[in-house]
């Protein structure tokens, strides 16, 4: 008997005295570096403040798959944010939420965001630092505060040995916080299509490629803008409104009736992966896109000035669009084990 609560006490000293087991960066330090890939301008964001290490991207790539940061713990980043749809939500027009709630907007894509000079479809993010707030915050997406958030990963052994590794302390907060989840999502860098390969000559288009990079360059490039198939300024490409939403886009933000019914012009990396399409993700597929431009442009006071009368394809010339379209494709970017989630 005596033996038996001797090996019964030694049991509950061991357990009681446990902890977590120690947590090794994900990926090692050359495997994260600020990249400006040839030819690509500047990025807006760099590391200067933040510095860019392996133990702060764990920490960051951590937090964006745990539904932890939501009210009721069911809702990650990751959730609305799939790598395998460049990190839009596939297959659904709107952002999904705690409780079965729906948000008003698609989930953008997630992919060379150190570039971007403002956030969210109507801008309303000027850093990538913050950018996270809005959507834990948001009483549709997320619905959570800092607060709480703060209180949560402060009480847990894993996120304590997480900050210190990344940060030199156990100490949560929400600078700590955001800065760490800009890391990860900072170096979700795509700049590996075919795309890429063929301007970098080492490969090339087929006929059909090239004839529908040639119809591009005349017809969408003024707006998606190469090499990252933006200029991240903000248009009324035509679309009806939706009476569901009614929602005004950019003058949101602004208040100016001249921004009603603007959007930030998307990046078209990785588009062939990241269905639906438009802020309100009413498109599913890229033919129906290209349809708008030729036939479904509403006129209102705001509409870009190069849209009206909409942008004349044949059929030919969306399907060597769409051809063109498919070489930006990232496939190492959409498969990249860095990126995945992979939480513990």
């Amino acid at each position: 008997m005596k033996k038996l609560l001797l090996i019964f006490s030694s049991f509950v000293f061991i357990t009681s005295c446990s902890v977590d087991p120690e947590i090794k960066p994900i990926i090692g330090e050359d495997d994260v570096k600020e990249i400006v890939p040839p030819g690509w301008p500047a990025p807006v964001y760099t590391y200067s403040t933040n510095t860019l290490t392996a133990d702060g991207f764990t920490l960051g790539r951590t937090l964006f798959y745990d539904p932890i940061l939501s009210a009721d713990n069911t809702i990650s980043c990751g959730s609305c944010h799939q790598q395998f749809a460049a990190f839009a939500h596939s297959g659904h027009d709107v952002s999904h939420g705690i409780n079965g709630l729906l948000g008003n907007r698609n989930a953008p894509v997630l992919q060379n965001l150190n570039w971007n000079p403002t956030f969210m479809h109507d801008g309303g993010i000027l850093n990538i630092e913050v950018m996270p707030l809005a959507p834990i915050t948001n009483p549709v997406e997320m619905n959570e505060t800092m607060t709480n958030v703060v209180a949560k990963l402060s009480s847990s052994g894993k996120y304590k040995q997480l900050f210190t590794k990344a940060f030199g302390s156990d100490l949560v907060n929400s600078q700590r916080i955001f800065r760490a989840i800009a890391q990860f999502m900072g170096t979700m860098y795509s700049y590996n299509s075919k795309y890429d390969l063929v301007k970098s000559g080492k490969e090339s288009f087929t006929a059909q490629e090239q004839s529908g990079y040639n119809l591009f360059v005349q017809k969408c490039a003024s707006c998606h803008t190469e090499p990252l198939f933006t200029d991240y300024q903000f248009r009324n490409n035509g679309l009806s409104v939706n009476v569901a939403y009614n929602d005004s886009g950019r003058a949101h933000i602004t208040g100016a009736a001249a921004d009603r019914y603007k959007f930030k012009t998307p990046s078209l990396r990785n588009i062939e992966k990241s269905e639906p399409y438009m802020h309100d993700g009413r498109f599913t597929s890229l033919n129906q896109c290209l349809e708008h431009y030729n036939s479904g442009i509403v006129a209102s006071p705001t509409l870009e000035t190069q849209l009206v009368g909409g942008i004349p394809l044949t059929p030919q010339n969306k399907a060597d669009l769409i051809a063109f379209l498919k070489t930006l494709t990232d496939t190492k970017y959409l498969t990249d084990s860095r990126f995945s989630d992979n939480n513990f």
